[in-house]
């Protein structure tokens, strides 16, 4: 008997335009900022939600959730019929002590190990992904977590690869946003299987040494391999920084969010199918001359069905090419891969040239037909959402989109993460109890969409 009843429990109507194609897309704003939840009215959640994973316990669901800005993680309770009914934080700013960006749920039903949520820290070279298990105590919120031996990076995700990719091991792919000297790597933990804490560590190259990402083009098919980064686990970050340039590794221009291809057991290697963002910069300074992407790309990496180390890399979207699809970009971040599609959410640059405020795309995997679906809504004629220095184009942006249609049981079914940054209010301000971001002021919200293509 089906117990799950989607509707909108929010105060705070959805920040989402339905685009052509797309309106019978129902759209039911979960929760936000404003929200008091009945089993902890004093809980307020905080502002910049970004990565997210969804479990199923009993007949509830808790839903983790970072809260970017706020440093910290969130654990919201949903009940059977998925209304959200309390709220606490499981990592504060004393925890993390950094912003944590992307993130993963892994699960034993998909990865062969968990539940264990993924959270990357993004403050610079030195930072490091967390482990926060499903069962962890709300009063140990300010103990950190760090998973050593995936490395430090400027991380914007660790995405675990479905148990049926290697069934042997446990691969972890990272995304590391630096838009510094040595740009951004694609880098990879490898381990036995539900072993986080005794693999290796490697970076993606191209075979024939060729670490400029402008190099590359959409439409080639570049054979790449990933090596190894010695001493990754008691490494600095800028060690392995510096490693990954002697070792030429592909220097994007902040490589975001990734996630990999759909599908059942064994299904044409789906699993090994990886998708990632590299979101753009704006190649001023020491990085100028356009060696990285200025608007953003994604591109497809296709891993070896035997091993984890080999593949090819090709640019499936491109916007640094203005007449090409994806010439609208304005840098993507966070990334969805289903079955069939890619949904791209984009993330705001603040070049001065938006033309938009941000989009998700839908591309089709099979006929490469891109099409934007939704845009953010900022409501500017609305007070309480803009400040003086919104006006411009581009000054929200997307978190997470996870695909939760089978832990809920409603087919076509996804969680969005909504990043309103200039929604802010002193009710908002230090809400995660810990003493790093004592004046992070913005709100945030949650969306679930029904009916969108999988």
């Amino acid at each position: 008997m089906k117990i799950t009843e989607l509707k909108t429990h929010s105060v705070t109507p959805d920040f989402l335009i339905a685009k052509s194609g797309f309106e019978n897309v129902e759209r039911y704003s979960l929760f936000g900022s404003a929200d008091k939840f009945e089993q902890t009215p004093d809980f307020v959640f905080g502002g910049s939600a970004d990565g997210s994973g969804l479990i199923r316990e009993g007949n509830k669901f808790q839903f983790f959730v970072n809260n970017e800005d706020n440093y910290a993680v969130s654990k919201i309770t949903l009940d059977e019929t998925f209304k959200p009914i309390a709220g606490t934080y499981i990592l504060n700013s004393d925890g993390a002590g950094t912003r944590m960006c992307s993130a993963s749920m892994a699960t034993p039903e998909e990865h062969g190990f968990g539940p264990v949520f993924l959270t990357a820290g993004e403050s610079g070279p030195e930072s490091q992904i967390q482990g926060i298990f499903a069962n962890a105590d709300e009063m140990d919120a300010a103990v950190p977590r760090p998973l050593a031996a995936l490395g430090r990076w400027n991380a914007e995700n660790a995405m675990p690869l479905n148990k049926f990719a290697y069934p042997k091991n446990t691969v972890i792919l990272i995304g590391d946003d630096d838009s510094g000297t040595y740009g951004g790597q694609v880098a990879m933990y490898v381990g036995p299987k539900g072993d986080l804490n005794n693999g290796k560590v490697y970076v993606l190259r191209r075979t024939d040494l060729n670490a400029t990402e402008m190099d590359m083009e959409a439409g080639t098919s570049y054979e790449v391999e990933f090596v190894e980064i010695e001493n990754a686990k008691t490494n600095t970050g800028a060690q392995n920084n510096m490693l990954s340039q002697q070792l030429n590794a592909l220097a994007f221009g902040r490589v975001e969010d990734l996630d990999y291809r759909k599908g059942p057991k064994g299904a044409n290697g789906n699993h090994r199918e990886v998708y990632f963002n590299v979101t753009g910069q704006n190649n001023s300074g020491a990085n100028s001359g356009y060696t990285r992407s200025k608007y953003g790309r994604v591109y497809r990496l296709m891993m070896d069905e035997k091993n984890p180390l080999k593949g090819t890399l090709e640019v499936v979207l491109d916007g640094d090419d203005r007449s090409s699809a994806a010439g609208t970009f304005q840098n993507p971040d966070n990334i969805t891969v289903t079955e069939n599609y890619v949904y791209v959410k984009e993330d705001p640059n603040g070049y001065g040239d938006e033309t938009h405020d941000a989009y998700i795309y839908q591309y089709n995997i099979a006929t490469g037909e891109l099409k934007i679906a939704f845009e953010l809504d900022h409501r500017r004629d609305e007070g309480i959402y803009s400040t003086p220095s919104s006006s411009r184009l581009g000054s929200w942006e997307y978190g997470a989109m996870i695909d939760v249609s089978e832990t809920i049981g409603e087919p076509n079914t996804f969680m969005l993460c909504i990043q309103p940054h200039t929604w802010s209010s002193d009710e908002f301000k230090g809400v995660d109890g810990g003493t790093v971001r004592p004046n992070e002021d913005q709100g945030s919200q949650v969306v679930v969409l029904k009916g969108l293509a999988r």
